[in-house]
């Protein structure tokens, strides 16, 4: 974990933002996985992780704003839990690591709580989302399971946001360090992808390197040759000469800081014609929204800047046609890139998304559109420095949507659909780093992970 200041820190900025009330910070329980027993391997919710830091199940921290005191609820181990995980230590000295001086048995939650309700006091807790939350906080709390979401804390809600959307420098070296275990995986998933390798070797062989450097992999894998498919989990392909393989993929520290990389080669290592030239539109939209990121710049131009330098590029190739700025202001594009430009990064892969995109992405100023296409851009307000974020553009050929799209007329002043059919077997490409944003510009984080083409045939020769 981080040094205790870090935490105590976190937790009176934390208090600076709340006028009032006791903030209940509910840490995650073990889940089963197919009996009560034999468990998934547990992973500690984000939030109670960056204000209270401590990596265990059945834990719950408080923070009572009024009298400035923070509290963890937990219980010690029995002589079963000796048994079977060995000697443990006392919750109060695991406590003490994050700068906090009261603890209680868990037992004792539910009576706090209830005495603070009971003289009016404001409890403050974050939307669940997983059901033994809800359930738990039911219990706590006395409100309906089905009803804890819509009570949840708004003013809390904007101050975890405020504050963890803003990495400091102990959390942008987390990120680099799962950044360069991405590096290893990456790199090793191109040198596999030849003619004849099942996709399951590969997408395991990328787990298995995320593992041994200490973290589990930051979502489930997404690698195929039917890049088309968004978020593609099936495995089950083998790689054939003059298809592309995405790879997506990720990994996360001990501290479960996490990365999000996605390169796209050809398999067997040589781009064709047709590959290389919708390649090099993907990563001209990358590089050239990298290049504007920078503090002041709203997130949705450069999502808006990405598109139209991949629609110039489309209409270059005879794909799309017309007035390329009004194709995108209508959403014509939308057809090669039904996806946002990228996401915030740090705890959560898809960072604080838990508490809501809206409250994540887009603020006051900034209002989420209900274009399609630009309606799924998770992030769009104003860039910061501290922000972390993906730019991941892509250029998709889905063969039910371009025929839905035919078939309903839809933008035929843009689209030359006789062209597009033509590229109905190509797949997809798609192209993401992690980026910082600095006090005057931009950092791409992490060790480069090749993405020319130059750089990708001579890696794969290898």
């Amino acid at each position: 974990m981080f040094p205790k200041e870090t935490y105590t820190t976190r937790r009176n900025s934390l208090r600076e933002k709340l006028d009032s009330g006791i903030v209940l910070m509910p840490g995650n329980t073990e889940a089963a996985f197919n009996y009560p027993a034999n468990t998934y391997h547990f992973r500690q919710d984000s939030n109670f992780l960056y204000f209270f830091g401590l990596d265990h199940p059945d834990l719950a921290g408080v923070m009572d704003i009024d009298a400035n005191t923070d509290y963890i609820f937990g219980n010690d181990v029995d002589m079963d839990d000796i048994i079977w995980m060995g000697p443990q230590p006392l919750i109060a000295e695991r406590a003490s690591h994050v700068g906090i001086g009261h603890t209680a048995p868990y037992s004792d939650l539910a009576g706090f709580l209830l005495s603070a309700i009971r003289k009016g006091r404001k409890i403050h807790f974050l939307p669940p989302y997983r059901g033994e939350q809800a359930i738990e906080l039911e219990r706590l709390l006395g409100i309906h399971s089905s009803m804890v979401k819509s009570h949840a804390s708004l003013a809390l809600i904007k101050a975890v946001v405020a504050l963890r959307e803003i990495k400091d420098a102990l959390e942008i070296a987390e990120i680099e360090k799962a950044i360069n275990t991405a590096w290893e995986m990456h790199t090793t998933a191109m040198k596999m992808a030849m003619p004849g390798v099942v996709e399951q070797e590969i997408a395991g062989v990328m787990e298995g390197i995320a593992l041994k450097n200490g973290g589990a992999v930051s979502f489930p894998i997404i690698l195929s040759i039917n890049g088309q498919t968004l978020h593609n989990h099936y495995h089950g392909n083998t790689l054939v000469p003059g298809r592309m393989m995405v790879a997506d993929a990720g990994c996360e520290t001990t501290l479960h800081y996490a990365s999000d990389i996605t390169r796209t080669v050809p398999v067997g290592g040589k781009f064709e014609p047709r590959q290389k030239a919708i390649y090099e539109i993907v990563l001209q939209a990358n590089l050239s929204a990298i290049q504007a990121a920078k503090p002041g710049v709203l997130n949705r131009d450069l999502h808006l800047l990405a598109c139209k330098t991949i629609a110039n590029g489309l209409k270059e190739l005879g794909l799309m046609k017309g007035d390329i700025d009004e194709a995108v202001c209508q959403g014509a594009h939308a057809l090669f890139m039904p996806h946002g430009l990228g996401h915030h990064m740090g705890l959560d892969v898809h960072d604080m998304e838990g508490l809501g995109e809206d409250f994540v992405g887009y603020d006051e100023n900034t209002v989420r559109s209900q274009q399609f296409g630009l309606a799924f851009l998770r992030f769009g307000k104003a860039l910061k420095p501290g922000h972390v974020f993906t730019i991941e553009p892509g250029c998709y050929f889905i063969p039910a949507l371009i025929d839905q799209w035919r078939e309903a007329g839809k933008f035929t002043e843009y689209i030359n659909y006789d062209r597009v059919e033509s590229y109905k077997d190509f797949g997809g490409v798609r192209i993401e780093d992690d980026v910082l944003v600095t006090e005057n510009g931009h950092r791409v984080l992490g060790k480069p992970i090749p993405k020319t083409v130059a750089e990708i045939e001579a890696l794969m020769k290898h």
